[in-house]
């Protein structure tokens, strides 16, 4: 083989190399789209879930008593329950 026929072999070689390649990385972006797709409906549900648990939790925290009202609340059992044992 003479030196232009080589050089051509090694660089058709490397070219179909470099496509396989390319090709490769086009699978794995059709792959990573579907991906993206499937992740974008789990994304809105778990958005919609974590706003409803945070509302829950916002809410349950706005009901609880406060220090004050706890110490209250202990008065107002004591006082109870001496009526009722009466």
């Amino acid at each position: 083989m003479n030196d232009n026929k080589m050089l051509q072999a090694i660089l058709d070689g490397q070219a179909a190399i470099w496509e396989y390649i390319r090709e490769g990385f086009k699978k794995i972006d059709i792959q990573f789209e579907k991906l993206d797709k499937k992740m974008d409906g789990v994304e809105q549900r778990l958005t919609v879930r974590l706003d409803k648990l945070g509302k829950q939790l916002a809410y349950l925290e706005d009901d609880t008593p406060t220090r004050e009202e706890n110490d209250k609340l202990e008065e107002r059992v004591a006082k109870v329950e001496k009526t009722i044992s009466s």
